[in-house]
């Protein structure tokens, strides 16, 4: 996995253009806009547009599918100022390789995982994202996973999710060394609309 000198941050959920500047504001990396109609976090094409055209140099904008059919993966990546994808669902290498840009791929979590398979099997993704695994749900379920699941060298980048707050994203670093960490409910005030405060509070334990 190699230590990395500085942690990145994704902030996903983003549902306004108000929401997405805070992040920005207070140092993320990226922010996530769901395209997933099932999950309270969704955004229209119209909103993201709006979002992804407010954001500045240097901060990237990740679209979030969960088995979406490529025609609409496509149509958004083709109005929306997007720069990398994220896929959350149960999609094989191949549907994540086919679209005109880059891919990161959330693996959900549980004992019998074999992570180190994934990364191989999804080789061409710029990262793997560990989420946590809950009967039915995509992610977005709050909760954390063992941490100790994730191997020690990991073929690819690893991005850690999975239930992350304030109160426990300094001992997650300290413990995992991810290259990046991912938040969404840890940071809001209720679902799809995020905490200025929270939001500081996560990059201030972020950057201890």
């Amino acid at each position: 996995m190699g230590i990395y000198l500085r942690v990145r941050v994704k902030i996903c959920g983003i549902t306004s253009v108000q929401d997405a500047l805070t992040a920005v504001k207070h140092g993320a990396d990226a922010i996530g806009l769901v395209f997933y109609a099932p999950s309270s976090r969704n955004v229209s094409i119209a909103q993201a547009k709006e979002i992804a055209r407010q954001i500045p140099a240097f901060v990237s904008v990740v679209g979030l599918f969960v088995n979406a059919e490529a025609s609409f993966v496509n149509k958004v990546i083709s109005q929306v100022k997007i720069n990398l994808l994220q896929f959350h669902g149960d999609e094989t290498p191949e549907a994540c390789s086919q679209f005109s840009l880059p891919f990161i791929k959330a693996i959900r979590v549980k004992p019998d995982t074999n992570l180190i398979q994934c990364a191989i099997d999804f080789s061409a993704a710029k990262a793997l994202l560990l989420d946590t695994y809950t009967e039915g749900l995509m992610g977005g379920t709050g909760h954390v996973f063992d941490w100790d699941l994730i191997p020690k060298q990991m073929a690819k980048p690893v991005i850690l999710a999975g239930g992350l707050t304030a109160d426990n994203v300094a001992q997650a670093i300290q413990k995992v060394q991810p290259y990046a960490v991912d938040v969404s409910g840890g940071v809001e005030m209720s679902k799809g609309i995020k905490d200025a405060d929270k939001i500081a509070a996560f990059m201030q334990q972020v950057y201890l």
